[in-house]
C-alpha cells in the first residue's frame, strides 16, 4: 500500500512543460489584432488547429513572424497574404474562391442537390410503377397470376 501511495504522489508531482508566449505590444489595438490573426491562421503541421492553440514549433515560428510583421506596421491583411504566399491557401480557414478551391466552396451544395434529384427520380419511378400496376385490367391480372403459377410463384407470395 505504501508503494502505491508513493507512486501516486510521484505521478502527481511530475512537472509539466507549458510555454507562455510573452509578446509586448505598443497598444491594445495591436494586441487585439494579433490575437485575431493567430486565431484565423491554421497550423500547417497540425490538422485543423489554429496557431494560437498549437504547440508545434512551426506554429510558434509563424506566431513570432506574425508578431514581428505586426510590429513593423503591417496590417492583418498584409500578414495573412504573406502567410498564404509562404504556406499556401491551407493556412487560412477561409481560402479564396478560385479554380483550385472551387469544389471546396461549392461541392457540398452540389452534392446535396444531386442527392435530392436522385431521391425525387426514385420517388417518381416508384409512383409510376404503382400506377402501372393499378391500371391492369381484370384479364391482365388473371394472365399475370397464370404466369406466376406457371413459374412456381403464387400471387400471395408476390404481395
Amino acid at each position: 500500500m505504501r508503494i502505491i501511495c508513493w507512486m501516486v504522489l510521484m505521478f502527481l508531482s511530475c512537472s509539466t512543460n507549458a510555454s507562455i508566449d510573452a509578446y509586448e505590444f505598443d497598444n491594445a489595438e495591436q494586441e487585439i489584432e494579433f490575437r485575431q490573426l493567430i486565431q484565423e491562421l491554421r497550423c500547417p503541421k497540425c490538422q485543423n488547429q489554429n496557431i494560437a492553440d498549437s504547440n508545434a514549433g512551426l506554429a510558434k515560428d509563424i506566431k513570432d513572424r506574425s508578431f514581428a510583421l505586426l510590429k513593423q506596421g503591417k496590417s492583418k491583411r498584409e500578414i495573412s497574404d504573406y502567410m498564404v504566399e509562404r504556406y499556401g491557401d491551407f493556412i487560412t480557414y477561409r481560402p479564396p474562391v478560385k479554380g483550385s478551391t472551387w469544389f471546396l466552396w461549392f461541392g457540398p451544395g452540389i452534392l446535396v442537390l444531386l442527392v435530392i434529384v436522385f431521391l425525387l427520380f426514385k420517388k417518381i419511378a416508384t409512383v409510376r410503377t404503382d400506377q402501372v400496376s393499378r391500371v391492369l385490367s381484370g384479364n391482365d391480372h388473371e394472365r399475370v397470376n397464370q404466369l406466376l403459377k406457371q413459374y412456381g410463384a403464387t400471387d400471395d407470395e408476390n404481395k
